[in-house]
């Protein structure tokens, strides 16, 4: 027996193999082994070479030595790997036992799963899994997933359900722990994880217990799965080690080995590589090839795969899905949710689990079924949900038991709101059977009823069967009566750790409500985390009280009004008060004008509502415990006060009729009406006429009331003498400028008189007049007295003119003419001045002193006298010379009768002329004129001067002449020159008329004119020695040669020659010269004519006289000389390089003068040739041109050498000729680069190139060329690069250039090339490309990416679910530079509105990587609507993301009505059925609160009756055909169908009732109860009172839909105006604080900024910025293609820049090696470009880089303090550093390659620093010197390796912008944002004064009116409506008998 006890056999798997089919298994036995003696059997049996490496390790990955190889128990298994972390090729196993603990006898009468009250466990089955789960991740770092999958697909296999968490996974010794039956975590030991021992370890403590110490007894997880299923493998994989461990534990195998006598507890552990599922080869295990696969990759999991589900647990999983995941987050709803639980309400919540730990369930069905999948996240409805969020407060407590045990405690108080209890139901399990919910359904309707107050939780989780009642203090026992309803309205929870003790299946506490509820346990309650001393029962009461007053409504305020300040009250209570229009109290409406009465004030207040108060802000109806009232009492005319009173004092039993008794009864004693006596008679009656100045009065007015007394003052109210009244007696003239007061008088009463007004007689001024007479207050002047007008008196009457006494001379044109007739009209006065009639037969005299006056007759009209055609004649002074004369008028018989007027008098109309001379016959010599004077008289023979007074002059034979005689009335004629033909020297004769067209009738005047011959010089003859030169003569002369001896000779008209004078050689001219010897010419002699040197076309010549009327003309035409040289003329003197010379050159011999000799012959061209440098002569060729006698030279041209002038020479005999050409550049061939940006080029996505290109059009030779036809066109080299330039294609310049600015380079990242073509006339010349790199902008948004949950369901009328909508960059990477008030959520519907919803306020603890959008309110409209978010990049551009179409569904169904109000009916109870019909084809419908058709899947009946108006129990109620009191309909789908509803014939019911007919729903299944519809109705007893009231009624639907409607439309604009002028007021607000920030900033910006200036002040500092960019920067000159990829920072030498050169090349240089390398934000990325770059370019990831956080100080620094003062100024190099983007990630960065190297001046300062810090026992780092110098951290210096080279031979870091550069862009984003605010301001100024207008528009206008007019009209309807008589009778029901047991009055 000992021998086998000490027995040791160990299996040991050869895993050194790659081959899974070469792993084999040994069995050795190792029994009296030490290590090395196992150590040699093992080479032995494995054939292990000598120094072969191999590792020898249990499979948990422990290596073995000697201290384990003595703990390997027997059966223990090993396996031989290559290396520890080496992978298995092959799976292993290792054989198990699992006896349970002895604690499965000693606890095991404790309660099971089996035990569970009745309930469904199996949701709490799953829960022992996820405990485990729970404990697994608790230590996780990130996320905590925990995923439960069913698989119900018959496809994949057999129903699996699997829990999978991503916890820290089991070892192969923890696998067998678990398996191990009550082995608690207590009793298992210690275990090797990730080469650490570990044991269980208590947690700290934590808020709430949620520490996750949830897997606790080794009993509920095997429980689980065996209670689930017949089946469970468990598969993990710890932290730390390569290998996957499976374990496979079945009902099946135990009851196998139970009947072949086997060890039932041992099994065997598999141990495989991650997803490796070669070992599963079951069909019915297929699902788990998937679930293996996943495996990859993860560093450590846990899953539970359970199969053999019981049939009736795939049921319930499927069937109730949402019961059992609902159940399962109640159960973790603290994990889930954080310590607070799930406030849907709050904006913002403290946790420390929501974001890591996340439960996620999966669903899978065989298709077409969906799967279902869910998060416990999303679940809303749990219990401990529904707690939350129906809550209004919270009381926290804490409570101590003796023996040291805490428990913290949370009480939530539940309002009662809407006329219902807010308490969550509680949700019914299938097990409960329906007695008991009818039992308990009336505790449900009261709040909680019987149910416990409190649900329990253990370590965070809850324990569902054990829930505490009540604690003492707590109990309604031990409160106010007052409150006694409150304590059903509060639910509360318990928080305990394990130090309560809970059965092994966590379904019950075993001890906490026994601790909790012993004397010893301390209760204390804690406010803000703090615990607070008192009396805990005291304090919870005062809470309840507290929540009582300030949550529970019961009162409902409706119809918001505004919000108040109340100045009366203390400064406390002022603000805020809302005001409303009506409140709902005890089923009772109280609406703003009813009138009511108080009850218990003093004294009893009778009045009308003004409107209810209540504190608080409110915006919309709300519920409440009370509230004030304010009433204005009534009649005001005796109290004209207002009261606030408590809703509380309204007496709810007055009726109206009762308190309008009591109001009549006082206002009958009010002044009613004014009594007028005229006391001397003469009274004007109404519409009166009378003359101007009648007398008017005396009046006396009497003032009486309703009953008909004599009053002086008004009524007395209580004790006091009632107020004086005086009469206001007022006159108002009508007239069309407005009304005017002429007269106002004001009189006391008298005792003898009364009100008396005395006689006046001012009115004299004629017009409309009304007479006022209004009564008025003594003491206040007013004529309105608590609401009501004071009586009055109007009178009107007409003041007309009086009899005609004086007249007035109109208007006479002040400027009359002799002869000519005019009128005088004459205006009619009575005695005020007033216009009056003429009198009959008025006969005028008429005087003026020098002139005679005559009229024709008088006209009179109206008031105006007229004389008619007026004369006046008599000698006048001229028109320049005017006299004034008086007129007198005299008008016989009036009072005044005399008048006189100015008038002037001037010359009449043209009447005859006079001419001078008077001889006859006039002499004339010819060719001289004639001048005659005109003068034109009027009928009195005054000189006149009158419009068109034109005199013509007509000579025989010669055109007329006129003169305009218009202005002076006198004028002067002279003739054309005479000019007749003389023959033989005879004078001849002329007639002369004179006469004016204009006037016909006016006598022609004639003269005679007689013509004698002239002396004038007429005929010229030319000559010379042996010349005469005739007229127009041809000659040729000699070019160059002259013409002398020219003479001159003059004849007059008689023929006689005319001797030369000096005075006519003067008048001698000629052509050719301009230099004439006068006395030559005065001896008839004339200048020599030089002949022109060239030859040319005849010339002309001329000598003229006197202006060339008189002269000789002739032509000379030159002719060539000899030949004298030879002369090549070139047409084109430019030649270009290749070409031959266009135009050609022609040869010619020319004499002394250049003339062309034409002496050349054909054979000459011969005898010619022509040389030149580079000339290609074999196309040269001399052509004859006969018609020209010269030589044409073509085919020059130059096929070498330089550019520049070439000299040509051409020979012919002993003549020579040089000319010049220019040859130029050749034919445009190619393009070339000539300046552009650097290389390599980079270009950001979407941003442009500085830098031109410029490119220059070069020949074949490489010479630039000019050519501006070419065009230049720059291209992409790929589609998909958008390449964008100021122009892309373009001539050259006239320097062959073409200049192009790329302004954008759009496409994806990756290497393009630019091309640049060039063409000229559609045939291309030969470019060039350039390469470029595009990387992605991070800093550029292309896309909005939107978040939300995607199942979520939309109610009308609720809220969105949360959007998280997040910009996404060109990288691919999230923005968070952009403003959240530049975020808009859109939202259109189908009316193609939109509304614009702005971002909410991040939350603590949320991403700020994206904005949110929470608490948006649904439409309250179902349909079809669309989401839209966008982004407002700039004032331009703004970024959209894709639609999200919903649809809008109804709400909770909360009432029944119809689609439109119906009319109110109106019956009787006749035999007509039209007359007795109360509704006609009326459709009822379920809908929710905002008129939604919602109840389309419930059906139930509509229940019809018949109830008072007042709600008193009056039982004589009209009667259903049928003799019934009510009806039931059909309710089907949620609507209710009626085709008619009658009362029956001769119903009861009182006469002239208004009564409501009541439609109440009644369905199963709703939540909550429906509000019933109810139209009211009136009856009478005839049908002539009822056609009436019908026809009121409709009028008054009518009236008051079409007043609703104009309410509507003035509440809109009203709203609309009171928006935008809050937009206006919040656009100046904006805009003011940008000009305060600019003037902070030092902008200078004026006072009252316009737009234009903002753009100015943006270009200059945009210039600016330019100016700054285009200045040389030190640039890195590394090509960095790598940046902008995804997770990619860039090259080192492009992630920083330094300031100073020194630095920055001393920095370069120590890292050049590095200079090059990729960062990476992680190891793929930079795995990804090694692998790109087959390992070529060196790379670094940041997440495999570790550094020491936080900045260690200078060497010289210790403890905070300095130990030595340093030399030459040292700074950490990497502090030097300016990082533009990722400032995090390349500190890193450079942490980990500068590491803490120091900067210093020099050398020397460097060594002493060196040494001092040494010195002080201290490290020091490698030392840079800004001369160039590196001492090393080992203190080495000198040398090449140890300096650095010149700055321009490095790769450096480059130079940042200037700061002035940062502070423009800051300047110009404020600027920017300053023209946007003043565009908004500007905007929303014209939006407010444009819906102003509107307001005030004429339309507008109009429809206040016509709603001012229906108001009217309804009030008078409404007053119809209540005083039509009816006759006072009630019927009863006639015939016996009535409906359930009524009998009618009538038969009693």
């Amino acid at each position: 027996m000992e021998e086998r006890r000490d027995r040791r056999t160990i299996s040991v798997y050869d895993c050194r193999p790659e081959d899974e089919k070469q792993i084999t298994s040994k069995l050795l036995d190792t029994s009296g082994l030490d290590f090395n003696g196992f150590l040699r059997l093992l080479h032995r049996t494995f054939s292990i070479r000598p120094r072969e490496t191999y590792v020898l390790a249990t499979t948990d990955r422990i290596v073995l030595d000697f201290d384990k190889f003595k703990e390997l128990q027997d059966g223990s298994t090993l396996q031989l790997l290559q290396r520890e972390d080496q992978a298995l090729a092959g799976a292993t196993e290792e054989r198990i036992t699992f006896v349970p603990h002895y604690d499965t006898l000693i606890k095991g009468g404790l309660y099971e799963y089996y035990a569970s009250e009745g309930q469904k466990s199996l949701p709490y089955a799953l829960a022992e899994l996820m405990d485990n789960s729970l404990s697994a991740t608790a230590k996780n770092t990130g996320l905590r997933t925990i995923e439960i999958r069913m698989v119900f697909d018959e496809t994949l296999g057999k129903p699996t359900v699997i829990v999978l968490d991503n916890g820290c996974g089991m070892t192969s010794k923890q696998l067998k722990n678990w398996a191990v039956y009550r082995l608690s975590k207590f009793s298992r030991e210690k275990v090797t994880v990730g080469g650490k021992q570990e044991g269980y370890v208590r947690p700290d403590p934590v808020p709430r217990s949620l520490n996750s110490d949830i897997s606790y007894f080794g009993v509920g997880g095997k429980q689980a799965v065996f209670y689930i299923g017949n089946s469970t493998r468990m598969i993990t994989k710890p932290v730390g080690s390569p290998d996957v461990h499976e374990l496979v534990l079945s009902k099946e195998a135990f009851e196998r080995k139970e009947r072949d006598k086997e060890d039932v507890y041992s099994s065997v552990i598999k141990n495989r590589k991650p997803g490796d599922s070669s070992h599963v080869n079951k069909d019915d295990e297929r699902c788990l090839h998937a679930l293996i696969a996943e495996e990859s990759g993860k560093e450590s999991f846990t899953a539970v795969v359970i199969t053999g589900v019981h049939p009736e647990h795939i049921a319930f999983l499927k069937q109730d899905f949402l019961v059992w995941t609902r159940q399962l987050a109640h159960i973790y709803h603290y994990y889930i949710h954080g310590v607070n639980g799930k406030d849907m309400s709050s904006c913002s919540t403290f946790s420390d689990h929501p974001s890591k730990i996340d439960i996620q369930i999966t669903l899978r069905e065989k298709p077409p079924k969906c799967p279902r999948a869910m998060t416990l996240r999303e679940v809303d409805d749990d219990m401990q949900t529904l707690y939350i969020n129906a809550a209004v407060d919270t009381f926290e407590f804490t409570a101590v038991t003796g023996d040291g045990g805490s428990v913290e405690g949370v009480i939530r108080y539940h309002p009662f709101l809407y006329d219902k209890e807010t308490y969550p139901e509680e949700q019914a399990s299938d097990d409960d059977d329906e007695d008991d919910i009818d039992n308990e359904s009336a505790a449900r309707h009261q709040a909680r009823g019987k149910r416990p107050i409190f649900d329990c939780f253990w370590n965070g989780r809850l324990i569902p069967y054990t829930k505490v009642t009540e604690f003492d203090w707590c109990s309604p026992n031990k409160g106010t009566k007052e409150l006694a309803e409150c304590y059903s309205r509060i639910s509360g929870v318990l928080f305990s750790d394990d130090r309560f003790e809970v059965t092994t299946n966590k379904l019950t506490f075993m001890d906490l409500e026994m601790k909790l509820k012993h004397k010893d346990t301390l209760f204390t309650r804690i406010v803000n985390s703090q615990k607070q001393r008192g009396n805990i029962q005291r304090e919870f009461t005062q809470w309840l009280k507290n929540c009582h007053e300030k949550w529970d409504k019961q009162v409902k305020f409706l119809g918001f009004t505004e919000t108040i300040t109340r100045p009366e009250l203390t400064k406390k209570m002022q603000f805020p008060w809302a005001t409303f229009s009506s409140i709902e109290w005890d089923s009772k409406i109280y609406k703003t004008g009813q009138l009511v009465k108080s009850h218990k004030t003093v004294p009893i207040l009778y009045g009308r509502v003004v409107r209810f108060l209540l504190h608080g802000k409110h915006d919309d109806s709300v519920f409440s415990t009370g509230g004030e009232v304010e009433v204005v009492q009534e009649p005001k005319a005796f109290y004209d006060k207002v009261k606030i009173i408590p809703i509380s004092k309204i007496d709810k039993t007055a009726t109206d009729e009762a308190i309008k008794i009591n109001i009549d009864n006082d206002s009958a004693k009010l002044p009613e009406l004014l009594k007028v006596d005229w006391p001397e008679g003469n009274p004007w009656p109404q519409n009166a006429a009378r003359p101007a100045g009648t007398q008017f009065g005396p009046l006396q007015v009497v003032m009486l009331n309703k009953k008909g007394e004599s009053l002086s003052t008004m009524p007395s109210v209580g004790q006091g003498a009632g107020k004086k009244l005086v009469v206001e007696l007022k006159v108002v003239r009508h007239s069309p400028k407005g009304d005017e007061t002429v007269l106002f008088l004001s009189a006391q009463h008298s005792a003898k008189w009364g009100f008396w007004f005395n006689k006046n007689d001012t009115l004299t001024t004629l017009g409309k007049y009304t007479l006022f007479l209004n009564t008025k207050v003594n003491e206040t002047n007013a004529s309105v007295f608590g609401g009501k007008e004071l009586p009055s008196y109007k009178l009107k009457f007409t003041i007309n003119a009086g009899g005609a006494e004086s007249f007035v001379v109109g208007e006479v044109s002040a400027t009359l003419y002799v002869g000519a007739p005019f009128n005088i009209p004459l205006l009619i006065k009575d005695g005020y001045d007033h216009s009056a009639a003429p009198p009959p037969d008025l006969k005028p005299v008429l005087k003026c002193s020098g002139l005679d006056l005559s009229y024709e007759t008088v006209y009179i009209s109206g008031t105006t006298f007229t004389i008619r055609g007026v004369k006046a004649r008599g000698k006048v002074l001229s028109y320049q010379q005017s006299k004034m004369y008086d007129l007198k008028v005299t008008l016989p018989g009036l009072k005044t009768d005399t008048q006189t007027i100015k008038i002037c008098l001037l010359p009449g109309n043209p009447y005859s002329f006079h001419v001078t001379p008077e001889d006859n016959p006039i002499t004339v010599e010819n060719g001289n004129p004639v001048t005659f004077n005109v003068w034109i008289h009027d009928e009195a023979g005054n000189i006149t001067a009158r419009h068109k007074q034109i005199v013509c002059c007509q000579v025989q034979g010669f055109p007329a002449v006129a003169i305009d005689c218009s202005t002076t009335g006198a004028g002067q004629l002279v003739t054309k020159p005479i000019n007749l033909k003389i023959i033989n020297a005879e004078p001849q004769n002329l007639k002369v008329k004179f006469e004016m067209p204009s006037l016909k009738k006016m006598q022609v005047v004639g003269r005679e004119l007689k013509v004698v011959p002239s002396t004038r010089v007429s005929r010229m003859e030319l000559c010379s020695e042996n010349l005469v030169v005739t007229n127009k003569e041809k000659i040729d002369w000699l070019a160059g040669g002259s013409l002398e001896n020219l003479f001159y000779k003059l004849y007059d008209e008689a023929g006689r020659q005319v001797p030369p004078t000096a005075e006519i050689a003067s008048m001698i001219k000629v052509n050719w010269t301009g230099d004439v010897n006068a006395e030559d010419l005065v001896q008839g002699k004339l200048p020599d004519l030089q002949v022109p040197k060239q030859v040319q076309p005849a010339l002309f010549y001329q000598v003229s006289y006197q202006d060339q009327s008189v002269s000789v003309s002739f032509y000379i035409v030159p002719r060539p000389d000899e030949p004298n040289r030879l002369k090549a003329t070139l047409i084109q003197n430019t030649v270009k390089l290749g070409e031959i010379l266009p135009g050609n050159i022609s040869l010619e011999l020319v004499d002394r003068f250049d003339n062309v000799t034409k002496t050349l012959t054909s054979t000459c061209k011969n005898h010619m040739t022509v040389e030149a440098e580079g000339l290609d002569k074999s196309a040269i060729a001399f052509v004859w041109q006969g018609s020209s006698s010269s030589v044409l030279v073509t085919g020059v041209q130059f096929q070498s050498g330089p550019l520049g002038p070439k000299e040509l020479c051409f020979t012919y005999r002993s003549f020579v000729k040089r000319v010049t050409v220019k040859v130029t550049a050749g034919v445009p061939a190619q393009l070339k680069l000539i300046s552009g940006p650097a290389t390599p080029l980079q270009v950001l996505n979407d941003q442009g190139i500085a830098t031109p290109f410029v490119v220059q059009l070069c020949d074949e030779w490489g010479n630039p060329t000019t050519d501006q036809r070419v065009v230049v066109k720059v291209n992409s080299s790929a589609p998909a690069l958008k390449v964008t330039a100021t122009v892309t294609s373009q001539p050259v310049d006239a320097e062959g250039k073409a200049s192009f600015t790329i302004s954008s380079v759009s496409g994806p990242k990756g290497n393009y090339q630019l091309e640049f073509n060039g063409s000229l006339n559609q045939k291309p010349i030969a470019g060039f490309i350039v390469n470029l790199t595009v990387i992605p902008d991070p800093n550029k948004p292309v896309s909005l990416s939107v978040e939300y949950n995607t199942g979520a369901v939309f109610p009308a009328g609720g809220h969105f679910p949360v959007f998280s909508v997040t910009v996404v960059s060109d990288e691919g990477s999230p923005m968070t530079t952009f403003n959240p008030a530049a975020a808009s959520m859109l939202l259109s519907g189908n009316a193609q509105t939109v509304t614009e919803l702005k971002c909410s306020k991040p939350m603590k603890n949320e991403k700020n990587d994206r904005f949110h959008f929470r608490d948006k309110e649904i439409p309250e409209h179902v349909g079809k609507y669309t989401i839209q978010f966008s982004l407002r990049i700039d004032d331009r551009k703004v970024l959209h993301s894709n639609r999200i179409s919903i649809n809008v569904v109804a709400n909770q169904p909360a009432k029944l009505g119809p689609d439109s109000q119906p009319s109110t009916p109106v019956v009787s109870d006749s035999k007509a059925i039209a007359n007795r019909t109360l509704v006609e084809k009326m459709t009822l419908k379920i809908m929710d609160s905002y008129g939604n058709p919602a109840g389309q899947d419930l059906d139930g009946k509509v229940a019809v009756s018949i109830k008072n108006v007042s709600g008193d129990g009056n039982k004589n109620l009209p009667l259903f055909e049928g003799k019934t009191n009510s009806l039931a309909i059909r309710l089907v789908e949620g609507k209710a169908h009626i085709n008619r509803l009658l009362i029956m014939e001769n119903s009861p019911g009182e006469n002239g009732s208004a009564y409501i007919l009541l439609f109440k729903p009644e369905v199963l299944m709703v939540p909550t109860p429906l509000a019933p519809f109810e139209l009211p109705f009136h009856f009478y007893n005839d049908s002539e009172s009822q056609r009436k009231m019908s026809e009121l009624s409709r009028k008054k639907d009518h009236l008051t839909t079409s007043i609703t409607a104009y309410k509507g439309i003035f509440t809109t604009y009203s709203e609309l105006l009171h928006l935008l002028t809050s937009h206006h007021l919040d656009a100046g607000r904006k805009e003011a604080e940008i000009r305060k920030e600019l003037l902070s900033r030092k902008v200078e910006i004026a006072e009252t900024v316009r737009i234009p200036d903002i753009e100015r002040v943006l270009k200059e500092k945009r210039t600016e910025i330019d100016m700054i960019l285009k200045m040389p920067r030190r640039v890195c000159s590394i090509r960095d293609q790598f940046s902008g990829q995804h997770d990619v920072l860039g090259m080192v030498g492009h992630l920083a820049f330094v300031q100073d050169d020194d630095a920055a090349r001393v920095i370069s240089w120590h890292i050049r090696g590095d200079m090059d390398c990729v960062i990476t934000k992680t190891t793929a990325a930079a795995r990804r470009i090694y692998d790109d770059t087959q390992g070529r370019q060196q790379v670094m990831g940041l997440d495999s880089v570790y550094v020491q956080q936080g900045n260690r100080p200078l060497p010289h620094i210790g403890n905070g303090r300095m130990l030595f003062d340093p030399p030459g100024n040292p700074v950490h190099a990497r502090n030097l550093l300016r990082y533009p983007h990722d400032q995090e990630s390349c500190n890193i960065a450079f942490k980990n390659i500068l590491g803490d190297t120091i900067l210093i001046d020099d050398l020397d300062s460097g060594n002493s620093y060196r040494k001092a810090v040494v010195q002080n026992k201290g490290p020091c780092p490698t030392i840079l010197t800004r001369q160039g110098d590196r001492i090393s951290a080992k203190g080495k210096f000198g040398g090449a390796q140890n300096k650095a080279p010149p700055i321009h031979t490095l790769q450096v870091f480059g130079a940042p912008l200037p700061q002035h550069y940062y502070t423009l862009k800051e300047h110009i984003d404020l600027l920017s944002k300053h023209r946007s605010a003043l565009e908004k301001r500007d905007q929303a100024e014209k939006e407010r004064e444009d819906h102003l207008s509107n307001i005030k528009s004429p339309e507008m206008l109009k429809k206040q009116r016509e709603m001012e007019e229906k108001m009217t009209e309804l009030k008078e309807t409404e007053r119809q409506l209540v005083s039509t008589p009816v006759r006072p009778v009630k019927r009863g029901l006639e015939g016996a008998g009535g409906p359930s047991g009524i009998v009618p009055k009538r038969l009693k």
